[in-house]
């Protein structure tokens, strides 16, 4: 099977730079069969982008290389990063981008306010291997001081498609920076509190509730003072708005036919509450 390397960016279509970086790739490795996860991250949004990798990458073959590129400090001293875990391997600049998927490797315990975006630096326990992307050899020439993708992560992509290891990039790291996740908490009524995480095209409002998160189907969740009870199991299920559990397990609210972000008029970090009926 040809190597697989897939791109996750906040280039759009409306310009080169995707198919530059596709063609940076081909140039090394004619051979790799490229896929796009998505192209349209909101501009320098990581967060958003760690989000979607995240809930992504898992369906990949093992060791599929996943390129993830918003990169708003393009051209200054942050680090180009390899990660390479069990069962995939992230070419991505250490800038928080890899956030959810290391909280899933290492969960952190405890709720996290929505409004701290503060980078944190976490140290790796067993099971992941890193490097910094440090060796000029395999980058493309002349490096655009502000076109990182394609003169960097897409050749050094191309290369690991080529079996070379990855030491051969550059000196092992044991660390990388993160952002905080955003938790549920609970209030002083043992009411969940959630926020909004991602919002899909459908208008599907995306929240940071999973489904061990919640106390029960006996539930109501109130958002932007609607409050809608207990969980539907499919989008079809009745009219209006709803709440259930969608295909990445976090707690969606949605209106059949609609779009819940419109209908409600919320967006990325507003809260949500989940209260027992019981």
């Amino acid at each position: 099977m040809s190597p697989i390397i897939t791109l996750t960016t906040d280039f759009g279509y409306d310009d080169a730079y995707v198919a530059a970086v596709k063609g940076a790739i081909l140039s090394v490795n004619p051979e790799a069969s490229i896929i796009d996860i998505t192209h349209s991250i909101e501009p320098q949004n990581i967060l958003q982008a760690a989000f979607i990798l995240n809930a992504a990458y898992r369906y990949f073959p093992k060791q599929t290389i996943h390129a993830a590129i918003v990169d708003p400090g393009v051209g200054s001293e942050r680090e180009g990063i390899i990660l390479k875990t069990s069962s995939a391997c992230f070419v991505t600049p250490n800038n928080g981008i890899l956030s959810y998927v290391i909280d899933d490797l290492f969960p952190v315990e405890g709720p996290v306010t929505q409004s701290t975006r503060d980078l944190n630096e976490v140290v790796f326990k067993a099971g992941v291997e890193a490097v910094a992307i440090t060796d000029p050899r395999f980058w493309r020439h002349p490096v655009s001081p502000t076109f990182h993708g394609r003169d960097v992560f897409a050749p050094v992509a191309a290369g690991l498609s080529l079996d070379i290891s990855i030491y051969e990039f550059g000196g092992k790291i044991d660390s990388l920076h993160v952002l905080p996740v955003p938790k549920p908490s609970l209030d002083a009524d043992d009411n969940l509190i959630g926020r909004v995480l991602h919002i899909d095209r459908f208008g599907n409002l995306i929240t940071n509730v999973r489904s061990n998160d919640l106390p029960g189907k006996d539930i109501m969740i109130e958002a932007a003072g609607c409050c809608i009870e207990g969980i539907s199991s499919y989008y079809a299920q009745k009219e209006g708005i709803m709440a259930l559990l969608g295909s990445t397990g976090h707690l969606e609210i949605s209106v059949r036919n609609g779009s819940a972000r419109d209908f409600l008029g919320m967006v990325v970090g507003d809260e949500i509450r989940v209260i027992p009926l019981i």
